[in-house]
């Protein structure tokens, strides 16, 4: 009987699976710079299509062990997911980026705090180019937040941590700005990058 109890107390034990679970900001750190880049441009201006990786979590050298109790992790969420909402996504925020540098080159839109655009002044624009700007900052915050959102729901991410992803895009917009563009700090002040 005791050599009963003590598998079935051996068995539940090894059982046993702790799980953890963590906002993967890393990965939505990378996911970011890749976005930021394939979208708005690399060093040169230019966007860039990314390769993709291999999302094996083996390579040629590692080996398998198995174990009777083990602990597992929550997978690390993969940002990198391309359903068909973030690709649409993607792709409008890349058309329009072209249309939207020549304001901010001229300084006329910046990049704010949250990492959204934001009409600075109207200087040197006419009244058609105003009604344009306008548009284009409109449809790039909005694409902006949808990409938050579906990145999230792609990702299991709670929808409470969408400021979080929202706060690390933010980020990337900023460092990944051309030197010149507008970037406003955050007690609300602009500066030049």
């Amino acid at each position: 009987m005791l050599k009963r109890v003590t598998f079935v107390v051996a068995f539940f034990l090894s059982a046993c699976v702790t799980v953890n679970i963590y906002f993967p900001a890393a990965a939505v750190e990378r996911a970011a710079d890749e976005i930021v880049k394939e979208t708005w441009g690399g060093p040169n201006g230019a966007p860039q299509k990314l390769q993709p990786q291999s999302l094996l979590p083996l390579t040629p050298d590692s080996t398998l062990s198995f174990s009777l109790i083990t602990q597992a992790f929550a997978q690390e969420a993969d940002i990198n997911v391309s359903n068909p909402a973030i690709r649409g996504l993607k792709e409008s925020i890349r058309r329009r980026s072209e249309a939207i540098k020549p304001y901010m080159d001229k300084g006329n839109v910046g990049i704010n705090q949250d990492g959204l655009l934001s009409i600075r002044g109207t200087d040197g624009v006419n009244l058609k180019e105003r009604a344009e700007v306008q548009q284009l900052v409109e449809a790039e915050n909005r694409d902006r937040e949808a990409l938050y959102l579906e990145i999230a729901k792609a990702n299991s991410i709670p929808r409470e941590s969408v400021p979080k992803i929202k706060r690390i895009f933010a980020k990337s917009w900023m460092d990944q700005a051309k030197p010149g563009w507008w970037i406003q700090d955050g007690q609300g002040g602009w500066k030049k990058k």
